[in-house]
């Protein structure tokens, strides 16, 4: 039951009809027995920092924010983390009651999370070896930046070689900025040449929308033949749940990690600062996700 005490926060997207984070924190709401609402909120590029203002005054907590306000986001906090500094971006904002806003980037911590959820050792992914992301784009940036604060050095590849290069280059560049420190080495490889360099990879990351339903190319399915016995290969993408990349690497015995675990995992901490409860990612949760994306 909502009263006019109700706790509120919201996700804020153009568009954001297909976020599910409205399905994930009324869950918890509901689990956790809080006074509270998430609601989905579309709002157009030239209204954010009015629509954040109104917000402010209505009483919110804060709130996510999806494509294509994240830079926004970053620019209308008064605070920032550093890790969302050197990603670039922010996802989380948290209003305070002295009217300040404070700006979090949560992804990269969440699929930090969604390994540590499936035994993964993160110590263990920097002594073997380095990380191999996918892609070079935001997610990469948030995903690298969190690999980077467990020392874990890290490679990109992408289709366009140059956008690979720029981003190993920003985020060095970023991270001696706000760490005061030099950052763990960011290198890159051409595409057409990171299925044959596989031997001293540790952990394997698709951030792009390849192997995704319903996109240009959801039967993608890399070759996976050079790969250590210790890989670790992951996806960020969740629709299907097991992608044909992961099945690949299943197949040769390498230990997998889908991309639903991210998707939760990086909702805990605003939860947490919104509603006051600690969420718990666990079956019953996932299963409720599960059950909405089937209907969608």
């Amino acid at each position: 039951m909502i009263t006019g005490k109700a706790k509120l926060a919201g996700v804020i997207g153009h568009p954001v009809s297909h976020s599910l984070s409205p399905v994930l924190h009324n869950y918890w709401l509901k689990h956790y027995g809080i006074d509270g609402a998430y609601v989905p909120l579309p709002v157009k590029p030239d209204a954010f920092e009015t629509a954040i203002r109104g917000l402010q005054a209505a009483g919110f907590r804060g709130a996510n924010v999806t494509i294509p306000h994240k830079e926004s986001a970053a620019a209308i906090a008064d605070e920032v983390d550093p890790l969302a500094r050197i990603a670039g971006s922010v996802n989380t904002l948290i209003f305070r009651e002295d009217g300040k806003i404070h700006g979090s980037s949560t992804d990269g911590m969440g699929y930090v999370s969604s390994l540590e959820a499936e035994h993964v050792s993160i110590a263990d992914i920097a002594s073997r070896g380095s990380a191999l992301l996918l892609g070079a784009g935001g997610a990469a940036r948030s995903i690298a930046t969190s690999l980077m604060e467990h020392g874990v050095s890290v490679i990109f590849s992408n289709r366009t070689g140059e956008r690979a290069d720029a981003l190993a280059r920003e985020l060095a560049t970023a991270w001696q900025s706000h760490m005061k420190k030099s950052a763990p080495p960011l290198t890159t490889i051409p595409w057409d040449g990171w299925e044959t360099a596989l031997g001293e990879v540790s952990l394997l990351v698709n951030t792009t929308s390849l192997g995704m339903q319903g996109g240009p190319a959801p039967d993608w399915k890399p070759d996976l033949t050079n790969a250590p016995t210790h890989l670790v290969v992951s996806d960020i993408v969740y629709v299907p749940r097991e992608t044909p990349f992961l099945r690949a690497a299943a197949a040769r015995g390498l230990k997998t990690v889908g991309g639903l675990g991210m998707l939760l995992h990086q909702a805990r901490p605003g939860f947490r600062a919104w509603f006051g409860a600690e969420p718990e990612v666990d079956a019953a949760t996932v299963e409720h996700v599960l059950a909405a994306l089937k209907q969608r």
